[in-house]
């Protein structure tokens, strides 16, 4: 049985309708809160086969308004580089000793960047990295020559995105507490960058659906029209 915030917040929801981005922002703000500060959610549904390597939809977008989180961020470098990184706010930074720490079991952290020249033993943690999606990437800018400027945009809410199996993307975008203009602005970020990183070799319709939520939310569904027309 739903509990009774959720039946409360039903009744905001008109059944099977598709909000404009807008009113979908304005519909979420009117749901019941909770005691603590949630997460507000993208859910995008893509018709592209993630099997296919050219199909797979991954990438970054700075947030307008920031994520709301705290970030701890692993930094894999060594001298001018490591400086930087730290001055810039990367809580832990180092390159063999860390490696020496996540082989025993240590992840006090949220986001792993790392220069190139780290990457061939970084890459090394391919089984303790990979499998909770920490591993450097340079498509999503966790590999860099400029670690100051990654740790800069990161802080201040930089956000990644990619495919899972089913072919969805689940991203947070804001936090509850937000304003309506800023939850909008970050949603709006996200789907547009969401459209630029469709495949070349995606054919027909891209976007399928998309829906707003918060953690304890049910969600409210968005028109998706207005972006596929970007």
């Amino acid at each position: 049985m739903p509990s009774k915030r959720i039946k409360e917040a039903l009744k905001v929801v008109e059944s099977g309708k598709l909000y404009a981005l807008k009113e979908a922002v304005v519909v979420l703000k009117k749901f019941p809160r909770v005691k603590f500060d949630e997460s507000v959610d993208l859910a995008i549904k893509l018709s592209v086969d993630p099997k296919q390597s050219d199909q797979m939809v991954r990438g970054t977008v700075p947030l307008p308004h920031g994520s709301g989180k705290k970030v701890r961020i692993l930094a894999f470098a060594e001298g001018t580089q490591a400086t930087a990184a730290k001055t810039a706010g990367a809580e832990h930074v180092g390159y063999k000793d860390m490696i020496t720490k996540i082989k025993g079991g240590w992840f006090d952290f949220d986001v792993a960047i790392a220069t190139p020249d780290t990457m061939q033993e970084v890459r090394k943690l391919g089984k303790e990295l990979g499998p909770k999606g920490l591993m450097p990437n340079p498509k999503t800018g966790t590999v860099s020559d400029d670690l100051a400027k990654a740790v800069k945009e990161l802080k201040a809410g930089r956000v990644e995105f990619k495919l899972d199996k089913s072919a969805n993307l689940h991203i947070s975008v804001a936090k509850a507490s937000f304003e309506e203009i800023q939850i909008l602005d970050n949603a709006r970020a996200v789907i547009e960058a969401v459209v630029k990183a469709r495949p070349s070799s995606a054919k027909g319709m891209y976007l399928e659906s998309c829906t707003l939520s918060t953690t304890m939310s049910p969600g409210v569904k968005v028109d998706i029209r207005e972006f596929m027309a970007a």
